[in-house]
């Protein structure tokens, strides 16, 4: 075998450690030769040849690295909440459905719960009626944030932005069809930092 790249193999296992921590899958031989900058075909042979290095384990779909197994294993326990509107804001709601187990290295430590998605105002920004919505507990939010944020004893989920003009809070909807909520001020719950898609 002729002898193969000490900075690409690098390249290679930091890529598909980062991919696999982001997405939670292995990447694809042509989403690694992509972003390499080298052919799919040799992408694939060094995928082979750092399996047989002891770098990375590989069986022809899956990469598995130390960083990415102790990953996989470390977990948080994260309570889902109850419903969140994405509409019009509902009476907060929070009870314990549940508890689910979710990996310390995709979402880091802190304090962590899950909402149910409830309405269609955010469906532009990928949520969902129904869908389960983590969320990193804090008190802070950047303008475009996505938020739970408590109006008059009502949560709800919004894109939270500052109106230093108006003295006011804008909370965006991602949908079309729905305005703005202007509120003079609320209080931040969280801010949204993953969407776990509900079964259709």
């Amino acid at each position: 075998m002729r002898h193969k790249s000490e900075v690409i193999m690098q390249s290679i296992k930091d890529y598909a450690e980062k991919f696999i921590l982001n997405r939670r899958r292995s990447p694809s031989t042509t989403e690694i030769a992509d972003a390499v900058g080298i052919a799919r075909g040799t992408a694939y042979k060094y995928l082979v040849a750092m399996n047989e290095k002891g770098l990375i384990r590989y069986d022809g779909r899956q990469i598995i690295t130390d960083r990415t197994e102790k990953a996989s294993t470390e977990l948080t326990s994260v309570a889902i909440l109850g419903s969140v509107s994405c509409g019009s804001p509902l009476l907060e709601e929070e009870h314990i459905e549940e508890y689910v187990q979710l990996p310390v290295s995709l979402f880091g430590r802190g304090s962590f719960y899950i909402v149910r998605a409830n309405g269609t105002s955010m469906i532009d920004a990928g949520i969902s009626d129904g869908d389960l919505v983590l969320i990193r507990q804090t008190k802070d939010a950047e303008d475009g944030d996505i938020v739970v944020a408590l109006v008059d004893n009502e949560n709800t989920l919004k894109r939270f932005y500052r109106d230093q003009e108006n003295h006011c809070i804008r909370l965006h909807p991602e949908n079309k069809s729905m305005k703005d909520l202007i509120v003079p001020e609320c209080e931040i719950q969280g801010v949204a930092v993953d969407v776990i898609k509900a079964l259709r």
